[in-house]
């Protein structure tokens, strides 16, 4: 079963977005605090987290800093707050997806039913191009047999340049690859910026600038069930 880490501490809210969401076929954990939250999150196989951000003990931002230093779940930030500058704070801490209050829970459900749609296209394999592998079921990268951390966009990035190896890639490609999905706000420096940070983040020269056309993975890549 697909499951769901509510955190809200609105308890009618939290309980009508739950009941919602079970009667769709979710198993939704409950959670009304941040500490709730995590300790949820170490016991539960968490297939998606909505999350509110401000909460009695802490706020979801930092709480999806958190996560994000372990795991790329699929993450849904709920608040009040409605300024563009807070979602694109959102999307920057990586979140997946962001809705404001008051909302209906149809367009919250159809929300969850996009990102579970994604979950269910996760494949139990592998690509390995040198010293790098990428775990597409745990949405994970290794050098080495070592785990690197990485942003959800970071690991995207990755994922595309290892799904399409020895091919140049250009600036508008890897934008609707990474970024097209969701619509987040982006910029010139988008696609430049975060190379240069898996670059840092991998330590690998796999990734070649190819002036005028794109980036291109120089390396071949091999799929392992």
């Amino acid at each position: 079963m697909k499951t769901i880490l509510l955190l809200e501490d609105d308890e009618n809210l939290n309980k009508g977005i739950a009941l919602r969401l079970q009667r769709e076929g979710y198993e939704v954990f409950q959670a009304f605090t941040v500490t709730q939250a995590r300790e949820l999150f170490r016991e539960k196989e968490i297939s998606l987290i909505i999350s509110d951000i401000s909460l009695p003990d802490g706020d979801g931002i930092s709480f999806c800093r958190e996560i994000r230093k372990t795991s790329n779940v699929y993450l849904i930030f709920l608040t009040a707050l409605n300024q563009e500058v807070d979602i694109v704070n959102g999307y920057d801490y990586g979140a997946d997806d962001y809705i404001t209050k008051p909302f209906s829970l149809m367009i919250l459900l159809s929300k969850v039913n996009a990102l579970m749609r994604r979950v269910e296209k996760k494949d139990s394999y592998r690509l390995r191009s040198g010293g790098i592998c990428l775990d597409y079921h745990e949405m994970k990268a290794y050098k080495n047999s070592e785990p690197i951390v990485l942003t959800k966009k970071e690991w995207l990035l990755l994922a595309f340049f290892l799904e399409n190896p020895r091919q140049i890639l250009t600036k508008e490609q890897l934008l609707e690859a990474v970024w097209g999905q969701d619509g987040q706000f982006v910029d010139d420096n988008t696609v430049p910026v975060n190379i240069s940070r898996l670059r840092n983040k991998i330590a690998a020269e796999e990734i070649q600038t190819v002036r005028g056309m794109g980036y291109i993975w120089t390396k071949e890549a091999v799929k392992e069930a």
